[in-house]
């Protein structure tokens, strides 16, 4: 009954019984996955499991020759033991362990007493070295506290990439102490639209995170395997920075951070001075974040005020650039220059191909499969993450049930059945470059944590399977595993959405959403990609 399923999940006869005399030992290089097991077992024992030698049975965290991500775990009458690649491998085998115990194990007090362990033998390893999530606390404030919950959430899912959307029109969440007004003004907008096109809520909403604040959320997430990949998003999606540093627009008046949703006009100038400007933010910002992904958006940069703009017409002029779409190339080049100067590697969404594709950038293809097709071929690295089935903002049933009832359809059906790798590279040695994918929780209409877990859960259960599990699918089988883990998400507070839809509270009618029937969205999705083509 373990989600992602194993590769290889076999039971045996006999059980062992874990309880207050039960040992933990463990490879020194696993001292830190040692350290976290304890502290997830000391509930079921009532509490720390004892030095090796000191207990009856034991635990054994060891070391072999395999993948690091990869564990072989077995549990006989005797003990149970964990043999990994590295400590990633020990960790998620550690997980695996905590799914064998029943769910109340999975409480952070009040069980005590033993408990049997199933006796099994697991071999086990993840298909895909990227398997991420995007939170975005840009729109929606989340506190410090909720991100290190989610964290858990994630690990718990084997997943270990947490691409934080950090910035955008609406906010900015990131203290940047050369720029103190990014977060003095750029965190903080004066109300918010209820609903895609709905009426304003009235209500200051904001936050950020000081760099403390960072380097805890980094280090936990660590701790748990799981890379923090921030994004900085630029040239559009900047209305909040404009705000706080009008120098950094196209317009003369000043403006004010968004409050709307929706894919804005406000988008940065061009000048030498903004782009040395966001070198000094990424300064920072590779202080803080040791991940070699750094992420930069570009996506949905609407070109209107560089049209317009005589300063941005000279410099297409100056550099010799076709369109505006070559001038958005230029500008990302420079931070993929910037980037590369300093050993990380860029991240973007696919549109980062329209003008030309910035060397050594990696593409996060989200409009359906042809720019990740493109940049493959092209010899790019590419995350998948098409919106039609991995974005957990969508709503999950037809109809008006649904808290917001936005964008197509997206059951757990529909995200169990997403493949990772896109059919056209198959067979292709180009389909290589895909790194792995990553589901994403954009937070526009998502205002609570707790509408984060009733969006998020259990469909990111369902994903974590598409990147770590093998291509096969078994709707029914995972079905009947999430049917026992189900218990253990409502164990840790998930407050996920029940398979026959939303619990009263969880239900909020007259807010407008943006339904829209699948050849609707469709549409959309051919338009937006109407000017990629893959390479030949």
């Amino acid at each position: 009954m373990i989600i992602p399923k194993p590769v290889l999940y076999e039971t045996r006869p006999g059980r062992f019984v874990l309880g207050r005399r039960t040992a933990l030992v463990a490879d020194p290089a696993l001292s830190e996955v040692a350290a976290w097991l304890r502290g997830e077992l000391g509930a079921v024992t009532g509490g720390e499991l004892l030095p090796g030698g000191q207990g009856q049975g034991a635990i054994t965290l060891g070391l072999g020759d395999l993948a690091p991500e990869a564990y072989r775990l077995t549990v006989g009458a005797e003990g149970v033991r964990i043999v990994a690649g590295g400590p990633a491998g020990a960790f998620y085998g550690a997980q695996t362990l905590r799914q064998l115990l029943p769910s109340e194990a999975f409480r952070k007090a009040g069980i005590g007493g033993t408990l049997a362990l199933p006796a099994v033998h697991v071999e086990d390893e993840p298909r895909f070295g990227y398997r991420g999530c995007l939170l975005d606390v840009a729109r929606h404030f989340m506190t410090k506290a909720d991100v290190l919950r989610f964290i858990d959430l994630m690990a718990m899912h084997k997943l270990n990439v947490l691409h934080l959307h950090l910035t955008d029109d609406q906010g900015w969440r990131l203290e940047i102490r050369r720029y103190p007004r990014l977060t003095e003004v750029g965190a903080w907008r004066r109300e918010s639209q209820t609903g895609w096109n709905g009426a304003m809520d009235g209500r200051p909403h904001g936050g950020y995170y000081t760099q403390d604040d960072i380097r805890e959320i980094v280090a936990y997430a660590a701790r748990r395997h799981i890379m923090v990949v921030p994004e900085i998003d630029l040239p559009g999606h900047t209305q909040a920075a404009i705000a706080a540093y009008p120098e950094l627009g196209n317009l003369d008046e000043p403006l004010e951070v968004r409050t709307t949703w929706g894919v804005g006009v406000n988008v940065l100038n061009v000048e030498d001075a903004t782009i040395t400007f966001f070198e000094n933010v990424f300064e920072e910002v590779l202080d803080l974040f040791p991940s070699p992904f750094i992420c930069v958006g570009g996506d949905e940069c609407r070109k209107d005020q560089w049209r317009e703009s005589p300063s941005a017409q000279a410099r297409m002029s100056e550099l010799g650039l076709r369109d505006e779409d070559a001038l958005q190339s230029w500008f990302i080049h420079r931070f993929d220059e910037f980037l590369t100067a300093r050993g990380r590697r860029l991240v973007g969404w696919d549109e980062i191909l329209e003008g030309g594709l910035a060397p050594g950038a990696v593409v996060a293809s989200w409009r359906g499969d042809l720019g990740a097709v493109a940049a493959a071929r092209a010899g790019h690295d590419v995350i998948t993450c098409p919106s039609t089935s991995v974005y957990l903002d969508y709503r999950q049933a037809p109809g008006e049930e649904e808290p917001v009832p936005f964008g197509t359809v997206l059951g757990l059906e529909d995200v169990y059945a997403f493949e990772p790798l896109p059919k056209e590279l198959r067979d292709d040695p180009a389909g290589a470059h895909v790194v792995g994918s990553q589901c994403a929780v954009w937070t526009e209409l998502i205002d609570s944590n707790r509408r984060v877990d009733y969006m998020a859960f259990p469909r990111l259960s369902a994903f974590a399977e598409t990147v770590w599990s093998t291509q096969e699918r078994d709707l029914g089988d995972f079905r009947d595993r999430l049917a026992a883990h189900l218990p253990r998400l409502a164990a840790v507070g998930v407050e996920y959405r029940h398979e026959d839809g939303p619990l009263p509270w969880q239900t909020r009618p007259g807010i407008p959403g943006r339904p829209e029937d699948p050849e609707q969205w469709q549409a959309k999705i051919d338009a937006w990609t109407s000017n990629l083509r893959p390479a030949p």
